[in-house]
């Protein structure tokens, strides 16, 4: 690859790619930026990979794989690197890739086929959906994703006025899992738990202010969707109102609290244990 053109900091093509950083330009475009190795190994629908010289040496294999699955691949220069870079330390590869939100009657309808397909079942609804209620922290949002991938949730829904999950911090933190699971952005919160409610999952919302123990909660075997607050100002009321049941994650030791991402892990991997179970 060293004999083809190197692009720099200035070159049309990075500069676009730069400008992708804003959520303006993200909308606009309909493409965002993933920077790191892990998160372009996932993306799957890369339309671009820029990549230094070093770590185009050091990844032959990815970018084989992403030019099989009809990326254009870029070198750039190191310089170039830290221009699109939001890192302290670049690795020196990212991905131009279509953004990955989807409308949530898709999400839902999809994640029913996939929940169908993996109990074996001819039709079927989703069964594990977390949805983050103005959650605006992206490395919170990011880590949200992740843990939902992990515990086999079918959809993340963040709703009102939460974070891009485009974002780079949010990209980043999710570690490729944003590319695993249905995304869905929705500004209107009670549009978007009558839809989850209409798909027949239970709303089991976590606040910490609340007066019931996760541990004694009944039902947890049955298809739930988990609204999360931000740590900051907490589940919105009316959220708690629209709820089947509200609870706390127990505190057994001397700590204040958790935070967003730790009980959204703690709830998850609660009612995913209980699915695994009784399914």
């Amino acid at each position: 690859m060293a004999s083809e053109p190197v692009f720099t900091e200035r070159t049309p093509r990075v500069v676009a790619a730069r400008k992708l950083h804003r959520r303006a330009e993200r909308t606009a475009a309909g493409r965002f930026l993933v920077e790191g190795v892990q998160a372009v190994r996932e993306a799957r629908d890369a339309v671009e990979v820029f990549v230094t010289e070093t770590s185009a040496g050091r990844h032959a294999e990815l970018l084989a794989a992403a030019r099989d699955r009809g990326a254009r691949i870029s070198l750039i220069t190191d310089r170039a690197a830290a221009a699109l870079s939001e890192t302290v330390t670049p690795q020196g590869i990212f991905a131009v890739c279509p953004t990955v939100d989807v409308p949530l009657d898709v999400a839902l309808a999809g994640a029913a086929k996939s929940g169908a397909a993996k109990s074996g079942a001819a039709g079927g609804s989703p069964r594990l959906v977390a949805v983050l209620v103005g959650v605006s922290d992206p490395g919170n949002a990011g880590t949200v994703i992740r843990v939902a991938d992990a515990a086999g949730a079918d959809a993340v829904v963040l709703a009102g006025d939460s974070v891009d999950p485009h974002n780079g911090k949010c990209v980043r933190a999710s570690a490729g899992s944003l590319f695993h699971l249905p995304i869905v952005v929705h500004r209107d919160v009670d549009e978007v738990l009558a839809s989850l409610r209409r798909s027949g999952l239970r709303l089991l919302a976590a606040d910490a202010r609340a007066g019931a123990d996760l541990e004694t909660a009944p039902g947890l075997e049955v298809p739930t969707a988990w609204p999360f607050g931000s740590r900051a100002h907490g589940l919105p009321e009316a959220v708690g109102d629209a709820a089947d049941e509200v609870v706390a994650v127990p505190i057994y030791g001397r700590a204040e609290s958790l935070n967003l991402a730790t009980a959204a892990a703690v709830c998850l991997y609660r009612s995913a244990a209980e699915h695994r179970q009784t399914h």
